[in-house]
């Protein structure tokens, strides 16, 4: 959580902190502040990828996996530690089982051909994607990324995310769409959670429906598989971030959201890539 200091700052070092006062995404001296300290860390700012899920329900044909999907030339796994190297975040945490994550090494190895280091959580029969992420308790002790690995997401929405969540005082801060705006589920439909918004504030986090997203109504406003929190997240009980620890998290007033304009692609089969155009890398 947040705690209030008092710092002296030359005049000149001021007026340079002041220059990047946007009053949208930083809004005053303290935020920006904060931004240009985060920003100047840049090379600890972390970022976690789950690759969860039984092997078997992740494989869309033999021997590749939602994450390993090639994509043109390159692969969804490849294409987001590219984005999020772009973004600042070099150490990169990827929580996967075993299968799942020898297909991935295969791909990116250790990441330092990216300019990033990657580790490799293994992670089998995990009930749930909050079991999942607590794998990384005492691992992580700063502010994070979370990104699904299935999916195919815009590099400037997540960079606007980042910022978003560090205005607030919140545990985690959800990037969040409506739900005509996701593509992918082809084959195999893709679930997610719909969310009551107030504001930029969670205010209920439904748990996910079994239900896919295409019965959705257009407005309805559901998580975007992407989100940023503090590690106090990783002390929340419950098998399930969306069915557990995201609604408890909102009763507490400390779920928050960025509302996206992009959405994202869910790659759930090879047939959901033809959704993919025009990738700048």
């Amino acid at each position: 959580m947040k705690e209030k200091i008092t710092i002296t700052l030359n005049s000149k070092v001021l007026k340079k902190v002041d220059s990047i006062v946007d009053r949208i995404y930083i809004r005053n001296r303290s935020q920006a502040v904060e931004y240009l300290i985060e920003k100047s860390f840049g090379k600890e700012k972390i970022a976690v990828i789950l690759a969860t899920g039984p092997a078997k329900s992740l494989e869309i044909s033999k021997g590749m996996y939602r994450s390993t999907a090639k994509v043109g030339s390159t692969t969804v796994i490849e294409i987001a530690i590219k984005n999020l190297r772009s973004l600042g975040f070099k150490t990169i945490f990827i929580i996967g089982e075993q299968k799942v994550l020898t297909s991935i090494f295969s791909i990116v190895g250790d990441g330092k051909i990216y300019g990033v280091n990657i580790s490799f959580i293994q992670n089998e029969k995990s009930p749930g994607t909050a079991e999942s992420l607590r794998l990384l308790k005492g691992e992580i002790e700063s502010t994070f990324l979370v990104v699904f690995g299935d999916i195919i997401f815009n590099r400037m929405e997540t960079d606007r995310l980042w910022k978003h969540h560090l205005k607030h005082k919140g545990i985690a801060t959800l990037m969040v769409t409506p739900s005509s705006l996701i593509m992918g589920g082809s084959k195999k439909p893709i679930h997610t959670s719909p969310l009551k918004i107030e504001g930029d504030m969670v205010i209920r986090a439904f748990p996910k429906l079994s239900k896919p997203l295409k019965s959705f109504s257009e407005s309805s406003i559901v998580f975007s598989s992407l989100f940023v929190a503090e590690p106090e997240i990783l002390s929340y009980t419950g098998d399930s971030l969306e069915n557990e620890v995201f609604p408890a998290i909102s009763q507490k007033g400390l779920l928050y959201s960025y509302l996206s304009s992009e959405g994202e692609i869910h790659i759930h089969s090879k047939e959901d890539t033809r959704f993919v155009r025009n990738i700048t890398l």
